[in-house]
């Protein structure tokens, strides 16, 4: 049995629960089966290096992780944990929005894999992962 189809309006308000999230400025900009668009709006708290302006490598890297994490959740209909994740970095991302988009490389019951591609304003790939995610339903609640 597949999970209905979740719109890019719910995702965002599922995703902008976390106040890290919120924080990012974070934009469902779409939902498809198996991958998610997500737009960051850059703030100058990002900034690593005030002469050279470029962002800190640990935003991109975040922003793998929720991209590939929330990639699945056309599948999940939820965020879910990560077990492991390796980011790849091309070049510096400078000031302005980020893009984020990330899919489903393989779906399984109990661990999933996905990717994430972040490009900066001017479609330029900046930094690229994936990640080993859980998928496993979650506990039933407690009594």
């Amino acid at each position: 049995m597949s999970t209905p189809m979740i719109t890019a309006q719910e995702v965002e308000e599922k995703l902008k629960r976390g106040p890290f999230h919120q924080w990012l400025g974070l934009k469902v900009l779409a939902v498809t089966e198996g991958a998610i668009e997500i737009e960051a709006t850059w703030r100058e708290e990002w900034v690593v290096n005030p002469d050279r302006q470029y962002t800190h490598g640990g935003i991109l890297a975040a922003l793998v992780d929720l991209t590939a994490d929330w990639a699945l959740v056309s599948k999940t209909g939820r965020g879910v944990p990560t077990i492991d994740m390796r980011v790849d970095y091309h070049r510096a991302a400078m000031p302005g929005n980020l893009i984020a988009k990330g899919k489903v490389i393989k779906f399984g019951s109990q661990f999933s894999v996905a990717e994430a591609m972040i490009y900066d304003k001017d479609g330029v790939l900046c930094a690229s992962g994936r990640g080993v995610y859980s998928t496993a339903p979650p506990p039933p609640p407690k009594a």
